[in-house]
């Protein structure tokens, strides 16, 4: 379980590498494949970005345009290729308080400061920590997720004339047939041929069934107009002339800038932490690794950028990613092509993609979820500590009922909080008489030293009880933290108040000037470990004053 978690989240950082067919080689096949994986991504793309934009309270294209242009930049300077970004649900829960209290101005400035934000993130290489992320973690992300794009297909099966109301009668086994016609061409294709990636044939053959037919069933156009022209160039007070309602990004001042910090932040940190375990899924898939800060610095520019262009902002999106990669997207192609393929949509498909049956795109991603879905956690629930078992339904859990970032955020404490609880367990204490010197009790102490076992290191020691002369041995153990320098430190005093010698062995050479009562009391010895723990702790936080 362990070296499966170091597989999954480890990462070295890479050079960037900008080539469009990175390590694939590139041919006519391969080229057509991308361009194909583009066009399906694409089509996923609008239904998802519409009603992320009506969950925000925003136009439909301003989802649009941030699904184009958040997946271009990515696409073209993202740390994985066959990644695909968008406009994900997990932003727009957030911002939907900000665009009913505040306005649309508002958001645009957010999304830029959400942005500069990612940057710096990507800067100072904090992407890297992703890599803390326990795989019980990981597991449990997949998993929630998976049925959270489950769910948000449900919405499909509503009557587009009453959103209230759900689809009946004809109109509902219709939809049901169409969705299962889709979902059998794209498990079947692939044994006749993988000329054509599945996911896009799914969605032509339901489409030409629909159109053909003329069966009577929910399509794209439904939800709302995808019409619109080139994302236009907002500046502050300046004219918007996009074809949504003008636009205007707010006046940049202080009072902006109180009024949009709290979701900058919120944003950039579920954006980044959305981004990063779809990039460690990806790369579990493709076989590759790296690329966390210039993921984060790929996020960011794109939300800088979109946040100018009158877009909601975005961040990686798991099922566009899936189904990427499934129909053999591997290279920046895939991404850019997809990009491009949803502006022409923007600007001159939008009737004939507006025709296109829901049941084709929901069919596609019930898929995206059969594949997404970690199905053998089942089995490795039942082998794992309980404690690990518990961790995974927990943040499936919470990323179902409230949203990833919380999910993960949760996960990663109870897993730290069980490590630290588990570790501070083991410290305990071997005695028996000193062979060097008669008379003297050794404690041979084992077990890691730190602030969850400091209580319990104080507690092993019988200072009533024990000879003139004592001494406590770490050679199996490891000073950890302040708070274990601190337990040491009381132990001397108390063995010095009650008129005892006490010797320290075995502890790190900086320990020498971090322990300021006790320090004189270590004997040095050839064999003393050299680990600097304590030292890179205690000094640059200035505990233990004056050294």
């Amino acid at each position: 379980m362990k070296r499966a978690a170091l597989a999954l989240l480890a990462k070295n950082m890479s050079p960037p590498n900008l080539s469009l067919m990175q390590d694939e080689g590139f041919s006519v096949g391969r080229l057509k494949t991308e361009i194909l994986s583009g066009l399906t991504v694409a089509l996923a793309l609008v239904p998802e970005a519409v009603a992320f934009a009506f969950v925000a309270g925003v136009h439909p294209l301003v989802g649009l345009y941030a699904a184009f242009m958040v997946g271009l930049i990515t696409a073209l300077i993202g740390g994985r290729p066959g990644m695909i970004s968008g406009a994900t649900g997990a932003l727009a829960v957030v911002m939907v308080a900000l665009v009913a209290e505040h306005g649309v101005e508002y958001l645009f400035a957010t999304v830029i400061l959400m942005g500069v934000l990612q940057i710096i993130a990507g800067v100072m290489h904090w992407g890297k920590f992703i890599r803390l992320v326990p795989h019980p973690v990981m597991l449990g992300f997949v998993n929630g997720l998976a049925i959270v794009i489950f769910l948000a297909q449900l919405t499909q099966f509503k009557d587009p004339t009453d959103p209230e109301a759900w689809l009946s009668g004809t109109q509902l086994y219709a939809m049901l047939g169409l969705v299962g016609l889709t979902m059998l061409t794209i498990w079947g294709l692939p044994k006749l041929t993988k000329a054509i990636p599945a996911p896009l044939a799914g969605i032509g053959i339901t489409a030409f069934v629909v159109i053909a037919f003329g069966i009577n069933v929910p399509t794209v156009g439904d939800m709302a107009s995808i019409k619109g022209g080139l994302p236009s160039f907002h500046v502050p007070f300046g004219e918007g002339e996009g074809l949504y309602p003008p636009a205007l990004l707010a006046p940049f001042n202080l009072e902006t800038f109180y009024i949009i910090l709290p979701y900058a932040v919120i944003l950039a940190a579920i954006g980044l932490i959305e981004s990063l375990l779809t990039l460690n899924l990806v790369g579990e898939m493709t076989g590759k690794r790296g690329g966390a800060s210039q993921e984060c610095i790929a996020q960011g520019t794109a939300n800088v950028v979109t946040g100018f262009f009158g877009g909601m902002g975005g961040c990686a999106m798991i099922g566009q990613s899936m189904i990427n990669v499934k129909s053999g997207g591997r290279t920046r192609i895939a991404g850019i092509a997809a990009a491009v393929f949803l502006l022409l949509f923007i600007v001159a498909a939008s009737p004939l993609i507006e025709r296109i049956p829901l049941a084709a795109l929901v069919g596609v991603m019930f898929m995206v979820v059969i594949g997404t879905f970690a199905w053998n956690s089942f089995k490795i629930m039942r082998r794992v500590p309980r404690l690990d078992a518990f961790v995974i339904v927990l943040v499936t859990v919470v990323t179902v009922m409230e949203d990833l970032a919380v999910a993960v955020v949760v996960g990663v404490i109870v897993s730290a909080l069980a490590y630290a609880w588990q570790n501070a367990r083991r410290i305990h204490a071997v005695t028996r008489e000193s062979e060097s010197d008669p008379g003297a009790k050794v404690y041979e102490i084992e077990g890691p030293l730190f602030f969850g076992s400091a209580e319990g290191f104080t507690e092993l020691f019988d200072i009533a009880h024990d000879p003139d002369h004592v001494i406590v041995d770490f050679q199996r153990s490891r000073v950890a933290d302040q708070s274990a320098l601190q337990a040491i430190e009381a132990v001397a005093s108390k063995y010095e108040a009650a008129g005892k010698t006490l010797i320290l062995r075995h502890l790190s050479r900086d320990c020498h000037g971090l322990l300021s009562r006790a320090g004189h009391l270590i004997v040095d010895s050839d064999d003393d470990p050299d680990y600097e723990i304590a030292v890179d702790y205690s000094v640059r936080t200035g505990i233990l004053g004056g050294h």
